[in-house]
């Protein structure tokens, strides 16, 4: 076995700020390869530049082609073991009830939130299923929880848990997860309440060892919260 065959790779989608950054600086600590990719070809350049064995490429993860681009390449590194379906779109801001709710808007959510993470999985299934790799859908609790305003980007992301459960099922040689990762102090959780003080919430990077933990112990497939992991190891 080579070298490259060795070297654990992921890739991470929305990787150019919040948690996808986080992440994508917590597995090259650990020797990962990473793919990355975002909409922000400035940011998700310097966050490549600074890691160890990173490619950035940038694109909308709804735009098929960009969706090719990333497959390819993985298929230049040899081999993917992780997947982070992290890029997400949160919808109109100020969050809008659903009676307001422009559908136009709707189909974007889903379109991001829902459709890309599947034709990309879709794209990687045969890498990932080789490798015995897992995939990891990053959820919300807006997915289980009914909260005002919260009806479009909470329902996609209800939606992606049920895709990840069938994939599971459906595919017993990968591990599939749900991860919630709690509210973070993110630009996306800023936009969810525009002119509010989340100052308290916590960084991207406090959540990270969570997901980290979840991807050593390898549990069965299924939902995990970040507060799920919090506790253990202190």
């Amino acid at each position: 076995m080579t070298t490259k065959e060795r070297v654990p790779t992921a890739v991470i989608t929305g990787a150019s700020r919040g948690f996808g950054r986080a992440l994508a600086y917590g597995l090259t600590s650990r020797g990962w390869r990473l793919v990355l990719d975002a909409r922000a070809e400035g940011d998700l350049g310097a966050v490549a530049r600074e890691l160890r064995a990173a490619v950035a490429v940038a694109g909308d993860v709804t735009d098929p082609l960009h969706r090719e681009a990333l497959t390819a390449a993985v298929e230049v590194l040899g081999r993917v073991d992780l997947l982070v379906n992290n890029a997400s779109d949160l919808g109109p801001s100020p969050l809008p009830a659903l009676d307001e709710y422009s559908l136009h808007a709707l189909r974007r959510v889903y379109e991001t939130n829902v459709i890309a993470p599947l034709a990309l999985t879709q794209l990687l299934l045969p890498a990932l299923v080789a490798a015995s790799g897992t995939v990891v859908n990053i959820s919300s609790d807006a997915a289980v929880e009914a909260y005002e305003g919260w009806g479009g980007y909470g329902s996609s992301k209800a939606a992606l848990d049920q895709l990840g459960r069938v994939l599971a099922a459906e595919q017993p040689a990968l591990r599939v997860y749900g991860f919630d990762p709690g509210d973070m102090r993110t630009d996306m959780h800023q936009r969810a309440f525009p002119g509010e003080d989340i100052s308290d919430r916590p960084e991207p990077e406090s959540v990270v060892p969570a997901l980290l933990r979840l991807l050593d112990e390898r549990p069965p497939s299924g939902r995990y919260r970040a507060l799920d992991f919090a506790a253990v190891g202190r």
